[in-house]
């Protein structure tokens, strides 16, 4: 396999998508509510810090074996966070510390995530669960200076067994992330509690393809990947209406996917992977775009066409 199948996980920490760039358009009420697009703005970074801490656990496991019953004297590291591994209480942990600016230099991140599991347990092995607990985990974003702060605990499973390292000849490996309560605390000091329901199957075509989509269901909505009360009180539902795939082969970036927010002012649904006049497009040199189109009970729609 290639070397770059391990690296890759902390790559995926530079993928960041942008919603409030959205420009207010005076003669349309829907767009008028910036809470649609602070919303917005505040379920993607959520939601890709989440994948992001995932994506630390990855790497820590895939390059300290003793997580598969081998004892390893070195590990691998993470671009802004230091890890020590330590055992007691039957359980073996890694302690992620956060302390600076990741690779890529598009935001900073302090705090702790202790990742456990017993001892008994490999995580090569189907079924296999992971204790990612997440504690003042502040991530401050360069371009603005804007933070959100998470603590709570998650769970990832690894549905189908086997390593990533060993993905390219495995074929496919699924792994779940959920979460009955994280706490989000916003800049502006609202704290929200929300869930996380999701499914990542990584698979290897022409390098390493990761495909998200959400797993729980409320009523007549499926797909759900997160759940809760936004900071302005409201409670909102966000689906992954297509799923998200990012490829290692077009620079690990987001090429397509869409999710939908729904029980808000207005139902709001975003599109990635597509060129500036907001068609599908293969890996460009330039810019993806995305389209938000949000939708008023008025009826009244319209439409955004952004790069990311």
């Amino acid at each position: 396999m290639k070397k770059a199948i391990p690296f890759f996980l902390s790559c995926l920490l530079a993928v960041a998508v942008l919603f409030t760039s959205c420009k207010k358009d005076d003669a349309n009420p829907v767009a008028d509510n910036t809470d649609l697009a602070q919303h917005s703005d505040d379920q993607s970074r959520f939601s890709q810090e989440i994948d992001a801490v995932a994506n630390d656990a990855n790497t820590s496991i895939d390059n300290f074996v003793a997580f598969d019953g081998i004892v390893e004297s070195t590990m691998g590291t993470i671009c802004d966070a230091t890890a020590v591994l330590d055992s007691a209480n039957g359980k073996r942990r890694i302690t992620i510390t956060y302390n600076g600016q990741n690779c890529s230099g598009t935001r900073t991140r302090t705090g702790v995530v202790v990742l456990s599991m017993p001892l008994a347990s490999k995580w090569k092995d189907a079924g296999a669960v992971l204790t990612v607990d997440v504690q003042q985990l502040k991530i401050t974003r360069i371009l603005d200076g804007k933070s959100i702060t998470i603590n709570g605990i998650t769970t990832i499973t690894n549905v189908s067994g086997g390593r990533l390292r060993d993905l390219a000849t495995l074929g496919i490996i699924k792994h779940s992330i959920s979460s009955t309560g994280m706490s989000i605390t916003f800049d502006n000091g609202s704290q929200r509690v929300w869930q996380v329901a999701k499914e990542r199957v990584f698979t290897y075509n022409n390098g390493v393809v990761i495909t998200t989509n959400g797993t729980h269901t409320d009523g007549n909505i499926t797909g759900i990947s997160e759940w809760g009360t936004n900071r302005f009180g409201n409670e909102f539902v966000t689906s992954i209406t297509a799923p998200m795939v990012i490829r290692q082969d077009c620079n690990f970036r987001l090429v397509s996917g869409q999710v939908t927010h729904q029980r808000l002012l207005a139902t709001t649904v975003v599109t990635f992977g597509l060129d500036s006049a907001g068609n599908p497009v293969s890996c460009p040199t330039g810019n993806y775009y995305f389209k938000i189109v949000w939708t008023g009970a008025n009826g009244i729609v319209r439409t955004y066409i952004l790069p990311y």
